[in-house]
Parts: C-alpha cells; sequence; structure tokens
C-alpha cells in the first residue's frame, strides 16, 4: 500500500500539535528553596503580579529591593566592609608610624578586640574613614576588588564573595525573569558594594543605593584628567528609615517587592508593604548555626527585634534559613 505525501504530512502535523498540547514540566525556578510557605509566597507574589488581572503590575514598576549585610550575603562575624577597613589599617600601618600608639588604631594592629569595641561608633567611624576616603573612587573600587580576591572569611576560609547566599541568587535571577527590575539598599558604603555588586550578584553599579562619603570633583590630576575623589565625611547614610528615603531619592519608585533580615530594613519593608496592590515583604531570619550561624533579637551585628515582631503582626514572609533552603552556600553539599 503506497502511502500519499500528503497524508505523511498531515499525520506529522498531527503528532506536532498533539506534543504542543501535551503539558511539559516546568523548572524550578528556586531549586535551593524547601517546599513550604516562604517559598509559596515568593512564587504566588510573582506569579499573581506577572498575570493579567486585578494584581496585574506592568513591567517598569516591577521594583524589587533588597538589603545586603545578612540578606544576599554573610554578615558574621562582622561586617564584610569592616573586615576590609582593619586589613586596609595594617596595609597602610607602615605610612603612619604614630597608629601604634594612637586609637583605635593601636587596638587593630595590637588585636585588642575589647579596646577596639570601647572605642565605640566614633572610633570605627574614624576607621572607616581614613580607610575609604583620600582616593579616586576608580582607585577604590579596584582596592576593593583586589580585596576580594585574597581576603577570607575566619570561619569558612572562603573568598567573601562566596559568602553569598545561593537561594537568594535565585530569587534574584527568577525576579529579573519575570522582567523586574533589582536594586541593593543597604547600609553598607555604596562604592565598596559596586566593587563586587554586578560580578556577584548581577546587580549594576548604578542599581546600588547605600550609605556614601562627600566626594569632590578635581578637574586634573596627575595624568591631566578628570577624577573623583573620596572625602572623609559622611554624605548620607542609608539604613533605618534613610533607606526609603533612599529609594526615593535614587530610585524614584516605591518598590512592591523587598527583602531585608534586620530592624535597619524595617522602615524599608514598612515603605514597600504600604503602597497600593499586592505587595511583598520578605525577612531572613538566621536560625542556622550548622551552615551559617544564628542571631536576632540580641545581636550586635544584624540585629533583628522590631522588624520580626512587625513581620508576624503583618504577616510578612519571615525566612527560617534552616528549615526553608536546602542550601546556603553553593560550595556547600544539600
Amino acid at each position: 500500500m503506497k502511502i500519499g505525501v500528503s497524508f505523511l504530512a498531515r499525520l506529522i502535523v498531527g503528532f506536532l500539535l498533539i506534543a504542543a498540547a501535551a503539558p511539559t514540566a516546568t523548572a524550578d525556578p528556586l531549586p535551593s528553596w524547601r517546599e513550604g510557605p516562604a517559598k509559596e509566597s515568593i512564587v504566588g507574589f510573582v506569579t499573581a503580579v506577572t498575570t493579567p488581572g486585578k494584581d496585574y503590575v506592568r513591567p517598569q514598576e516591577r521594583i524589587a529591593v533588597f538589603d545586603n549585610d545578612g540578606t544576599l550575603w554573610c554578615e558574621q562575624p562582622i561586617y564584610f566592609q569592616f573586615a576590609f577597613a582593619l586589613d586596609r589599617i595594617s596595609a597602610l600601618a607602615p605610612q603612619h608610624p604614630e597608629w601604634k600608639t594612637e586609637r583605635p588604631f593601636a587596638a587593630v594592629l595590637s588585636g585588642d578586640t575589647k579596646a577596639l569595641a570601647a572605642s565605640g561608633e566614633k572610633g570605627i567611624a574614624e576607621l572607616l574613614a581614613i580607610t575609604h576616603a583620600g582616593m579616586t573612587v576608580d582607585q577604590f573600587a579596584d582596592t576593593v576588588r583586589e580585596w576580594l580576591k585574597t581576603a577570607r572569611h575566619p570561619r569558612f576560609d572562603r573568598p567573601y564573595t562566596d559568602l553569598v547566599y545561593q537561594p537568594m541568587l535565585e530569587v534574584l535571577a527568577y525576579l529579573r525573569a519575570n522582567d523586574f527590575k533589582t536594586f541593593i539598599v543597604s547600609g553598607g558604603g555604596v562604592e565598596f558594594m559596586r566593587g563586587f555588586a554586578e560580578e556577584t550578584y548581577g546587580i549594576p553599579p548604578e542599581q546600588v543605593v547605600g550609605s556614601s562619603g562627600k566626594t569632590e570633583f578635581r578637574a586634573g590630576s596627575t595624568d591631566g584628567k578628570p577624577v573623583i575623589v573620596k572625602d572623609p565625611a559622611v554624605e548620607f547614610v542609608d539604613d533605618g528609615p534613610g533607606k526609603p528615603v533612599g529609594i526615593n531619592h535614587f530610585i524614584g519608585r516605591r518598590p512592591i517587592f523587598a527583602f531585608g533580615n534586620s530592624d535597619g530594613d524595617r522602615q524599608m519593608l514598612e515603605w514597600t508593604a504600604a503602597g497600593e496592590g499586592l505587595r511583598f515583604a520578605g525577612i531572613v531570619h538566621h536560625t542556622d548555626t550548622e551552615r551559617e550561624y544564628a542571631y536576632d533579637r540580641d545581636s550586635p551585628v544584624g540585629k533583628l527585634d522590631k522588624a520580626l515582631d512587625e513581620a508576624e503582626q503583618r504577616g510578612w514572609t519571615v525566612v527560617d534559613m534552616k528549615r526553608g533552603w536546602r542550601t546556603v552556600f553553593a560550595f556547600q553539599e544539600n
């Protein structure tokens, strides 16, 4: 029996139509998250605001903001930017012999953590000012990148950029795949974060909002090119109530999605949640001593007290790190 060409064509078309109609498995966008309320709330929110209907949000309004320290990467035992400042003091010490007897520099050089703590916020601010100022913004960015290549976390003995939370990288990628614009809004120094944010998180420097020192434009330098030089004076503190102010000033749109981990993020979460329409406010709760750290209300770094209470009252999403994440860091086994 001969089979006509037209019959074969119809048969092939039929198979193609059946294949197209058959359901296909959708890849899990958040594979490092365990099934549960936190993962469901993220996926449910993104699905709702990207699907035509009452909760739909136009792509240009899909703004997502993330704290950095303790939300996107580890912040224990001290903020990584402060670790950078301490290492810079050691590197600059040969040029400043007077530091051997001057506080708070002497405490850093001798490893006297009690004396360093006793110097208080004033002493810490002085350390940050000395190590972050007096160079151009380009020189500072290069210094940060070079430090990140060699510096190691004291517990994990890994580069600090390895201490990024794999589940949060997946959230960033998932949001961007759904036409969200992702921003860092952190109390950390904006120039410090811009030194690694794009390579580490896929967030370009113009989408990083942080605390900043004053800078000065200088028309001529040693090679005749204009430069911007960092000044030790503080210009803007992007923490607590400063975060919604920074969002308004630098982003210009109220976010519909926000993630933090401490009381310093509370106002940013409140500002996000107070907008019209469906909103997402999330908190990373550090509960895993084995794979990372466990801390909240009494911690000097990343204190989570009032924001945790408010999350419970307002129905914000609280991510229990130990229970909610299959993986914390990419280098760890599941």
